[in-house]
């Protein structure tokens, strides 16, 4: 039995990361830690949770994680980076789903979180998880550096068409909307339900956090691409949808075809990655509470663009799933353990 401890229990992901790793057969939780709660029963904070855990929040000490294997931390930016390094060397492995260790830079990572990276040495240890394309070295990985949820559906849209070299990079429009859950569950007036409801609104368009992050992941694979990245803000509370727009490199009838061939090879061993029909139109209410990117491709003749939509549950393949997905790698599991729920309709 895995035993995980979760720094930031009362954080949505880390709520999800409970929800999911209650139904998972091989992990117990050992701590769930909130400073703003210690004392409190998890159940009392989220009643879904009744009768599944019995814990109550802890301080998020070292000393309470002494009998973890694991440690997944869903907290804010800049905050594993104050831990991880006394994780690992007393042998527990850890999963940050914040930004802390995504981005290898240490300068850029700076300019764009506005804090000194307190362990910038472990940069070059953590592999980035995105396991459609760091499988391999997330099984032998002790520091995970979990993706962003807008990375994870660009990346994943993206990735046929680069690396069949199918697409300009330079053209490449990532044009993305979220629920409201994407901010966090802090008190903020922007995120107010009589804020958010009957309305629609683009944030970050002169440079959003997860764009560096995008463009550093693109360069690994030998693309250097100055996309554009423009993220909306929806009125609903869970989801993303990118519609991710590039020239075509070369033009003709079986432009679609082709693609559709490359998405369908690139995808067809992935657990959690859904290919649909080509010209389909998923939507984010499919894979509500699944850990699964559903794609589909088009291509504009008129234009010679291929379009493509992607879309996942922000909580799950975009957080919490994927650090369950990322675990159940570097524990040598099944890689669908705890994760086999289907997306809630309606």
């Amino acid at each position: 039995m895995i035993k995980v401890g979760i720094v930031g229990g009362t954080g949505y992901t880390g709520v999800e990361l409970i929800r999911l790793i209650a139904n998972h057969s091989e992990v117990q939780i050992e701590v769930v830690t909130s400073r703003s709660n210690a004392g409190t029963l998890v159940s009392d904070v989220y009643p879904n949770l009744r009768g599944r855990i019995g814990l109550a929040f802890s301080e998020p000490t070292l000393e309470a994680y002494k009998n973890c294997d694991l440690v997944f931390f869903a907290t804010p930016n800049a905050t594993a980076m104050l831990q991880a390094q006394a994780l690992l060397d007393a042998g527990i492995k850890v999963i940050d789903l914040a930004a802390d260790f995504r981005i290898k830079d240490v300068d850029l990572w700076q300019k764009w979180y506005g804090a000194k990276h307190a362990c910038p040495d472990l940069l070059a240890q953590a592999v980035y998880g995105l396991p459609e394309l760091n499988r391999e070295e997330i099984r032998s990985a002790s520091l995970v550096a979990n993706p962003g949820c807008y990375p994870t559906s660009v990346i994943l849209g993206l990735l046929p068409l680069l690396k069949n070299g199918l697409i300009e990079p330079s053209s490449i429009i990532a044009d993305c909307k979220s629920g409201a859950s994407g901010a966090g569950r802090n008190a903020n007036v922007s995120t107010l339900f009589s804020e958010v409801t009957e309305s629609v609104k683009a944030y970050g368009t002169a440079g959003h956090r997860h764009l560096p992050e995008i463009r550093e992941i693109l360069k690994t694979l030998n693309v250097d691409s100055n996309l554009v990245f423009s993220p909306h803000l929806m009125p609903m509370i869970r989801g993303i949808h990118s519609t991710l727009y590039a020239d075509a490199i070369d033009s003709g009838g079986d432009s679609l075809d082709k693609a559709q061939r490359f998405f369908e090879q690139a995808y067809k061993d992935e657990p959690f990655v859904d290919v649909m029909p080509a010209g389909s139109h998923p939507e984010t209410r499919s894979v509500k509470g699944a850990n699964t990117c559903r794609i589909a491709v088009h291509y504009l003749e008129e234009n010679n663009k291929y379009v493509v939509l992607s879309v996942i549950d922000n909580l799950v393949k975009g957080a919490a799933g994927q650090a369950i997905q990322n675990m159940n790698l570097m524990f040598g599991l099944e890689e669908e353990f705890g994760l086999q729920s289907l997306g809630m309709m309606p």
